[in-house]
């Protein structure tokens, strides 16, 4: 469907997470993956979804003058905002369980920015996701964290994981964008190109 619409262009996903391949391959779409080493600072006043569209933009401007007219570059990123600061992926085991433990019997927001980029436009799309957290003791943070490793994760958390399943108790908004990328918006938006 979408595919047969975007024949004419070339998506490229400028993003090493699986997660995020994989949901590109379940939108049934003919992706390249094209990464460039860039350094994820941001100017400290910036909040909530202010700090994932600086990234996501900082991501896409590595490949400014380099898209052809036909290409369509899509980066990302996706962070947990909680007690109005930035978690993004844990330094270190100990650094995933404080993280955790501060989500524990608390709810959160996860952003995720998504900058849809040409060779002539540049467009910013975001979603923003509350999840609720059950009271998580020690024993099962510390045991999510040695059996799943999640360390590449913004919140130290996958919401597929193990940990979602016993501890997420509630979630209001977009799961995919919780898993980091707002799959609903990047379809509209592609499926409204010309």
């Amino acid at each position: 469907m979408l595919k047969n619409k975007l024949k004419k262009y070339k998506l490229i996903l400028a993003s090493g997470s699986p997660r995020r391949q994989q949901f590109f391959k379940d939108l049934d779409l003919d992706f390249e993956i094209r990464l460039k080493e860039i350094e994820e600072v941001f100017p400290p006043e910036l909040k909530a979804e202010e700090i994932t569209n600086y990234l996501a933009e900082l991501k896409a401007s590595a490949f400014e003058g380099e898209l052809k007219s036909n290409e369509i570059l899509i980066t990302s990123d996706t962070i947990v905002w909680h007690n109005n600061k930035a978690l993004g992926k844990p330094k270190d085991e100990q650094d995933a369980f404080e993280i955790l433990k501060s989500l524990s019997n608390a709810t959160h927001e996860v952003i995720t920015s998504v900058c849809l980029k040409t060779d002539i436009k540049t467009s910013l799309i975001y979603e923003v996701t509350k999840v609720t957290f059950n009271e998580l003791s020690d024993e099962a943070i510390r045991y999510y964290l040695k059996n799943y490793k999640p360390f590449d994760k913004a919140g130290a958390y996958g919401i597929q994981e193990w940990i979602g399943f016993v501890g997420v108790s509630k979630i209001e908004g977009s799961y995919a964008n919780v898993m980091g990328m707002p799959t609903d918006k990047v379809f509209e938006f592609l499926n409204n190109l010309d």
